[in-house]
């Protein structure tokens, strides 16, 4: 499976996997950034990326992480 930016569910998924026990409402943009390019899986150009798009990550990820 290769994750692109666009995959905000499935990275979520990933993050609540790998970083489960951090509460994703306190994480920084800067740190959402480099543990979604660090994802085995994530396969996307790291400057693609923008503020709305990790908002839509993070989002994602509370609801996973509730």
């Amino acid at each position: 499976m290769s994750l692109k930016w666009t995959d905000t569910l499935d990275i979520a998924i990933e993050l609540e996997d790998a970083h489960g026990d951090v509460d994703p409402q306190y994480v920084r943009f800067t740190d959402l950034h480099a543990w979604v390019c660090a994802l085995p899986e994530f396969d996307d150009d790291p400057e693609a990326s923008n503020e709305k798009i990790l908002e839509a990550i993070q989002m994602a990820w509370i609801d996973e992480h509730d």
